[in-house]
């Protein structure tokens, strides 16, 4: 299974590679268009189709469609930004096998047309072919004009490598229309799987035209798509004869207040395999938390302040056989900033790998150095979660420009912190602090749901406890937690979430099988 995401330039490169090793130039754009029609017919049946042709190699693929389709007997037409006679290389010689195939069968009539606003005239399907993915500023003017009343008159669009207006390393979109379907070459790239890019892609397939896999080693690929087989083979396998404690054991820290977003976390730790998982928790809030976890421990500490919290934490940091810790979901209630912050600052100093949610983030807005620093000093995985909103109280628009790409927002962050860091949202991205990163796609919008992200942390933590590198053990829990979701269905609460582990971990079971 391919889940490589490619850069506008690697594609480039990817395609330069396959040229040079002797596979001629049009040679790969007639495998482009074949693939386009051939993923139109498996759809529809024939009707008016024209065909939006751009003035570079995007372009050169819609002429490769007009002549496939109309072999197999479609009434087409082709709609031309520039004149023929301005075409070069490929695209030109594509142009020409269209025009010449054209003249044979119906010669009284006009191979193609110039761009306007009467091309669609008749239409039922339109074909974008006006620009790839390399554009990188916003579709105006004419082709824009056109897309948007092909929108409006609700007829079918068929994108070619990306839904002309959407950048292709970025997924932002400006002039784009919503497609029906996409199709790309090889590998797909970022603006496929990154918002608005992917919500206006549609379904997006992949099609084969001739580059050999061989060429990701010359690409320096450093995004993938998050799915079982990106991770598979650190996932933590059970021994026969192993016991509970080769499983790992979790600490989270319960507030005293926000009692419910701790234990969604931790039987979401314990869901996903954690050998055992420990609520840590202020005495007076102890009966809340024991009165409703069974299989759960809770470990109380005394007093009734931050300071006496943070001696008791350190304790059984100290003591317990634990490998993984948890702190943020449900922390900050009714307690002050500066008591969270000295829980977090305990827990990094404590030697195991950390992650870092909600409250535990959110409290070092005014002071994110500190933070950062004690993650440098640490020297065990961090990971931290936060959504948009946290993310610019850590990261504000001085450090990291909110117009840069999710994708490269998350990287930068990364590297700045030290940590691996999870930027949620419909188009959620992984990123370590070296440039890789992951953007995860399967993730249904009943997720959008209180406590969901309490959940997503349980189950990172539970996956760190049982020894997964930390990257990878972020980008299983997204995945395994957009699952549970899939699973479920509608009316997904937060509690709902662990109780479909069970069935996600055999789903993926199968799914690693065949990877």
């Amino acid at each position: 299974m391919a889940f490589e995401l490619l850069t506008v330039g690697q594609m480039a490169q990817a395609d330069a590679l396959t040229i040079a090793g002797g596979t001629p130039g049009i040679t790969l754009m007639h495998n482009a268009g074949r693939a386009v029609a051939q993923a139109i017919t498996a759809r529809w049946a024939p009707r008016q189709t024209v065909i939006l042709c751009g003035p570079g190699n995007n372009g050169g693929d819609g002429w490769v469609v007009a002549s496939a389709l109309h072999a197999l007997g479609w009434p087409v037409r082709v709609a031309s930004m520039v004149p023929v006679d301005a075409l070069k290389g490929d695209a030109r010689l594509a142009a020409d096998a269209w025009g010449a195939e054209y003249a044979q069968h119906d010669p009284q009539q006009p191979a193609w047309q110039m761009l306007d606003m009467t091309c669609l005239d008749g239409a039922e399907l339109v074909v974008d072919a006006l620009f790839g993915a390399g554009l990188s500023k916003p579709l105006e003017g004419l082709p824009a004009e056109v897309l948007s009343r092909a929108h409006a008159r609700g007829l079918s669009i068929v994108a070619v490598d990306v839904p002309s207006g959407v950048w292709g390393d970025t997924g932002e979109a400006t002039g784009a229309v919503p497609c029906e379907l996409t199709v790309t070459f090889f590998r797909k790239k970022p603006g496929h799987m990154l918002m608005p890019g992917r919500a206006l892609c549609g379904k997006v397939v992949v099609a084969d035209i001739g580059i050999q896999p061989e060429v990701l080693t010359s690409l320096d690929v450093r995004v993938w798509d998050n799915c079982p087989c990106a991770w598979r083979t650190v996932w933590p396998h059970r021994e026969e004869a192993g016991h509970k404690y080769h499983r790992g054991h979790a600490v989270i820290w319960g507030g005293p207040i926000m009692t419910g977003a701790p234990r969604l976390s931790a039987r979401a730790a314990a869901r996903v395999g954690a050998g055992l998982t420990t609520v840590c928790v202020p005495q007076s809030a102890w009966p809340v938390y024991a009165s409703t976890l069974t299989s759960i421990m809770v470990h109380p500490v005394a007093g009734e302040g931050a300071t006496q919290w943070q001696a008791g934490l350190k304790t059984l940091l100290d003591t317990a056989r634990l490998t993984a810790a948890l702190i943020g979901p449900g922390a900050a209630g009714g307690t002050h900033p500066v008591g969270v912050k000295a829980l977090v600052l305990t827990m990094l100093a404590s030697g195991l790998p950390v992650v870092l949610d909600a409250d535990a983030l959110s409290v070092f807005r005014d002071d994110p150095a500190l933070l950062f620093a004690a993650i440098a000093g640490h020297g065990r995985p961090v990971v931290m979660t936060p959504h948009e909103g946290e993310f610019a109280r850590l990261f504000p628009a001085s450090v990291i420009d909110p117009i840069e790409g999710k994708l490269e927002r998350t990287r930068r962050a990364a590297q700045l912190s030290g940590a691996i860091v999870l930027l949620k949202g419909a188009d959620t991205v992984v990123a370590a602090p070296d440039g890789r990163a992951m953007v995860n796609a399967h993730a249904p919008s009943t997720l959008a749901t209180a406590g969901s992200g309490d959940v997503l942390a349980g189950l990172i933590v539970g996956l760190l406890a049982q020894g997964m590198p930390a990257w990878q053990a972020t980008c299983a829990a997204v995945w395994l937690h957009g699952d549970a979701a899939h699973v479920f269905g509608p009316g997904l609460i937060a509690d709902d979430l662990p109780e479909q582990i069970p069935q996600v971990l055999r789903r993926l079971a199968e799914q690693i099988s065949h990877c």
